[in-house]
């Protein structure tokens, strides 16, 4: 699977190596290229999944704000709701496109 915006890949990892939750893909944080991503100041918590983390994604000196988010220290509740531990697993906005590679 790949994460890509516009020509850009910003993730991509086996489907099977992904954790779909809520609808969302989440890749490994292995598998994605850090050099687009950037710490945003916006602050979220979800109520079982916990503390989020949003990344503004710049491509080709473009910032999309909040368009990839993690959750570095999940809720131990939330990886038995999952099935898996995603701590820093990350996922993406609509605008970034998550397809088969």
């Amino acid at each position: 699977m790949k994460a890509v915006l516009g020509e850009t890949v910003i993730a991509q990892a086996p489907e099977e190596d992904l954790i779909r939750i809520e609808g969302n893909w989440y890749f490994p944080p292995a598998s994605v290229d850090q050099q687009y991503l950037s710490t945003s100041p916006t602050p979220y918590t979800c109520p079982w999944k916990g503390e989020c983390q949003y990344f503004t994604v710049t491509v080709d000196g473009q910032q999309y704000p909040d368009r990839a988010w993690s959750y570095p220290t999940p809720y131990p509740t939330a990886f038995d709701r999952v099935g898996k531990d995603f701590s820093n697993y990350v996922a993406f906005w609509k605008d970034v496109k998550v397809t088969e590679e």
